[in-house]
């Protein structure tokens, strides 16, 4: 039978962690399956109350915060599923849905990667999937949200037409990503030098690289109480997100990294 890594890298999260345990744990799934949290140097006693309150969950206690692709890394190198599922620890998993993600991946043997509809704390869906990035592809990714945020029609109908179908995509957001093992090691794992944001993308563009498939699927709904650590530390994640962001333009559209790096300093955003 098919087995099942759940990998969470948490820092200083303490209460959505637990939330998300408890989730996890109050309806766990049918799969056979271990889970993980991979703590990254949090001072908030979060790896001290996981022991304490699920003894079944495994801790790896980091010494520093390597950040989030490193911590993935850390998890899915000590585990042994089948499966990989990583998750954020500001998610609340609903009974049944990392069974129904599990199934519909195993559907579909041209596919390495799943990811399932995120909504936030109301139930709005989040556009958690889209096309490579790029400039206009980013560009048209962020003009979507903020239309739809703001309550315009086309891009209402739009977003939810969309996350009402399963389709191929480009890449499927980390917040809730389940891969296969042999195709998470053959492509490499997560790239390190992303210390916070894009890791998903680069991710799934080195396994479509590899021929496999990547897709959305509203078989499974996971509620992602996302923008909790841009809210609290806004500038450290805002540096952390233009870090990345020049990473991935260096590696994916080098022609483009100037111009990004040009846009920047005249914003005043260049991250040292």
């Amino acid at each position: 039978m098919t087995s099942l890594s759940i990998i969470i890298v948490s820092y200083n999260a303490r209460t959505h962690l637990e939330h998300c345990l408890d989730s996890l744990t109050s309806a766990p799934p049918v799969t056979p399956h271990e889970i993980v949290v991979v703590d990254n140097a949090s001072a908030d006693a979060s790896a001290a109350i996981v022991r304490e309150r699920w003894p079944q969950v495994r801790v790896i206690e980091q010494p520093v915060n390597t950040g989030f692709a490193a911590g993935n890394n850390v998890g899915i190198r000590t585990t042994g599923g089948d499966l990989i599922l990583l998750l954020n620890n500001d998610t609340i998993v609903p009974a049944g849905a990392i069974d129904a993600l599990v199934g519909r991946l195993l559907a579909r043997p041209d596919a390495a990667v799943a990811g399932p509809r995120l909504t936030d704390g109301n139930g709005r869906p989040e556009l958690s999937f889209g096309r490579m990035i790029s400039p206009v592809n980013e560009l048209r990714q962020k003009l979507t949200q903020l239309l739809y945020r703001r309550g315009v029609a086309w891009a209402t109908r739009r977003l939810e037409r969309d996350t009402q179908r399963e389709h191929d995509v480009d890449w499927v957001s980390g917040a809730c990503l389940l891969v296969r093992r042999s195709d998470a090691e053959k492509a490499g794992l997560l790239d390190e030098r992303y210390f916070l944001y894009t890791e998903d993308v680069d991710f799934c563009a080195a396994i479509r690289a590899l021929g496999r498939r990547v897709f959305f699927t509203p078989s499974a709904h996971v509620v992602h109480l996302g923008g909790r650590s841009r809210a609290t530390a806004p500038a450290a994640m805002n540096v952390a997100y233009r870090k990345s962001q020049l990473a991935f333009y260096e590696k994916h559209h080098p022609r483009w990294a100037p111009v990004l790096r040009g846009y920047l300093r005249l914003k005043g955003q260049l991250p040292r």
